[in-house]
């Protein structure tokens, strides 16, 4: 900024100050600080006499220079016909700190005339072209997502970025330098602006950081499973930001952060002991047979050990894959999940069995939860040995279709994958069965996720469970507490997962507990008991990292969801869905959310009201349907509109992929609005 610009806002500030104490709209700041709409621009310090902020579904906020303005980010857009309160006649630049829809979703309805937009060349290419991150199909190894679900939450339209933005670069703009801060972590090309402003240095962070040292949301950190990539970038972040010696952070939700250096310090020395204890709970990497499996023994089958006289699992050459099997007396067979090798393995595997270890015949194959890779080989077992599949009924539907849900690694994401699989018998939690004179009990044991079940029985003068995914390790070594990644798109809030899965186990005291691929761990008392004082302690993490009252907000992607996820009205015209709000609080909430449609789709509601009661969930039948030919051309180019007097949005653009569109939930809890968290998709005719 040029030293007359200095001496200039300086002067300002003085009548500003003096202005600040007798004027309620620039201290009430109670209402927008805590994310409630607000009805004015309101200045962010008295310090500062050109730098306003309002709050809808995000903080925007305003720098003036005469009759211009600048915005970081725009929010709902509602920002833009308030401007003339503060003498602004003319919008210039649109900075935005990353992709997220609350951020941005008022580019399909405001008229911004002309202003510019810009973004770092990654953000860019998020919004250039969402539905590109949002699949039909979806594979485990899709950009952005964690093995197929995206964790990235880009606008229903596309908007046309005008300039990109390079990490360390200086944007100027009517006398002001604001530095360009590469700040991943919340999104993958996330920037920070950094203004110096007299002897203040401010920066406006995105949702890096909210005020108290905490994470906006966790969802928009959680980059892979269970491994922490978004963490270590968040870090890095936090790390480069206190680098800088900022004295005020804005934020996009809640208050404005001051003495920003001691919350980003204290902010950093937080997720870092917060790391400690979220990886895994056993070194997942190991291949230590000893510390694997340290009892099975080899048999004359090539590929199988023994556990225990009936009991058998992969021999240690196929660490890592799913497939353990009883063998009664009678030479009946029950598998205990199957997947991540070769058919032809199963084949020698069967046929070894029956030469040398008694099988005839398999009955069943249990499946311990929903993930693909549990049952990759249930088809080979249905078709070619006439096995029937079992599993918990609340996992069944994701078996049968998992397109539906926008969990991760379903089995419609492997290569070797497929569209689903029929469940020939469902049981619920705590039933039995008996086979071949065993009583063989199922029960819902959440954990990773809260689609997983436990399957247990007494043999061989053994308790043995079948856990599925949710502990591996070494329960002799102390310094293991077993537990497996946490990954909120498995669905895995912890009061329904891994703490109520933990205190099942220990309250089931088993001699042996089968981990899914490969593990066996012995005489597993006290590792069950530290696996359970973990989930309580990461629980507990979790509340202090969030800012929310009931942490589950800022965790679970999927407390307003649809079902089925992706709808296809590509041959109907129309189709129900249904809505689901979760309310996590300990009293009633009322909810409003609108749904963002595209051209040629309606819905019936279209906007849905409601009341949940504590700690309950409430549905909504939503009818779409297609009113019109779906149009495949796109808008006029990126190329933005310089005409102010225009009333066409130019910076929406329609690049989009295949028929397929997001239509997000625009969401307002009580008197809070969100703006457009989450979302699901359809499909229209090309």
């Amino acid at each position: 900024m040029t030293q007359s610009l200095h001496r200039h806002h300086a002067m300002i500030a003085l009548v500003m100050t003096m202005a600040w104490i007798n004027c309620p709209e620039c201290t009430a700041q109670d209402d927008h600080s805590s994310g409630k709409e607000s009805s004015s621009l309101r200045l962010v310090s008295p310090e500062i006499p050109d730098l306003f902020q309002w709050t809808d579904t995000a903080n925007v906020y305003v720098l003036r220079s005469a009759d211009k303005a600048l915005l970081f980010n725009l929010g709902d857009g509602l920002v833009v016909d308030q401007l003339s309160e503060i003498g602004v006649r003319q919008l210039e630049w649109v900075l935005l700190t990353d992709h997220h829809r609350e951020n941005c979703q008022g580019f399909a309805d405001a008229t911004i005339n002309g202003a510019r937009v810009a973004s770092s060349e990654s953000e860019r290419e998020l919004l250039k072209n969402p539905t590109a991150f949002r699949r039909w199909y979806p594979k485990l190894g899709d950009k952005y997502s964690v093995y197929g679900a995206s964790y990235v939450r880009p606008p229903a339209f596309p908007v046309a970025i005008t300039t990109t933005l390079q990490p360390g670069e200086f944007f100027r703009w009517q006398g002001y330098e604001i530095k360009c801060l590469d700040t991943p972590g919340t999104s993958p090309g996330g920037m920070s602006f950094v203004i110096q402003y007299g002897d203040l240095k401010i920066a406006v962070t995105g949702s890096i950081m909210h005020d108290g040292a905490r994470m906006a949301n966790w969802f928009d950190s959680e980059w892979d499973y269970g491994f922490a990539k978004g963490v270590d970038t968040l870090i890095e972040s936090v790390e480069r930001l206190q680098g800088e010696n900022i004295d005020i952070a804005l934020p996009s939700q809640g208050p404005v952060i001051h003495h920003a250096d001691e919350q980003l310090a204290e902010y950093a020395a937080k997720l870092k002991y917060f790391r400690t204890r979220y990886v895994r709970g056993y070194p997942v990497f190991d291949k230590d047979i000893a510390k694997r499996d340290p009892i099975s023994q080899p048999t004359p089958v090539e590929h199988i050990n023994r556990v225990t006289e009936h009991l058998y699992k992969l021999s240690h050459q196929h660490q890592g894959r799913n497939f353990a099997i009883i063998v009664s007396d009678n030479g009946r067979g029950l598998v205990l999940d199957c997947g991540l090798f070769p058919k032809q393995t199963l084949e020698e595997i069967v046929v070894g069995m029956r030469q040398h270890l008694g099988l005839k015949q398999i009955d069943a194959f249990w499946i311990s939860h929903m993930h693909g890779d549990h049952f990759l080989l249930g088809p080979t077992m249905k078709e070619q040995y006439g096995a029937q599949a079992w599993t918990l009924d609340r996992i069944v539907d994701r078996c049968e279709h998992p397109r539906r849900y926008d969990f991760a690694a379903l089995v419609s994401a492997y290569g070797d994958g497929f569209n689903g699989m029929t469940i020939d018998k469902a049981f619920r939690n705590g039933e039995t069965v008996q086979w071949e004179g065993y009583t063989i009990h199922l029960d819902w044991m959440p954990g990773q996720t809260e689609f997983g079940c436990c399957l247990w029985l007494d043999i061989d003068g053994k308790r043995i469970a079948f856990t599925g995914d949710n502990l591996f390790g070494s329960p002799s070594d102390e310094s293991q507490n077993g537990h497996e990644a946490v990954v909120c798109r498995n669905s895995c809030i912890f009061e329904e997962g891994y703490i109520l899965g933990s205190k099942y186990l220990l309250d089931l005291k088993p001699d042996i507990v089968m981990g899914s691929h490969s593990y066996v761990m012995p005489e597993p008392e006290a590792f069950l008991q530290r696996y359970h004082a973990w989930s309580k302690e990461i629980a507990q993490l979790y509340r202090e990292l969030l800012p929310q009252e009931d942490y589950e907000y800022g965790f679970d992607p999927y407390w307003v969801s649809a079902y089925p996820y992706r709808v296809d009205l590509t041959q109907a015209t129309s189709q129900d869905v249904t809505i689901s709000v979760r309310n996590f609080r300990d009293r009633p909430q009322h909810h409003r959310i609108r749904l963002r449609l595209p051209s040629g789709v309606t819905a019936t509601p279209s906007i849905l009201e409601g009341d949940v009661p504590a700690d309950g969930r409430h549905e909504h039948t939503v009818k779409l349907t297609r009113t019109e030919p779906f149009r495949t051309e796109p808008f006029p180019a990126e190329k933005p509109n310089t005409d102010s007097n225009s009333k066409i949005n130019t910076n929406v653009t329609d690049d989009t992929d295949g028929g397929v569109r997001i239509v997000p939930f625009d969401i307002t809890l009580d008197t809070e609005r969100h703006g457009e968290l989450f979302d699901f998709l359809i499909r229209l005719p090309e």
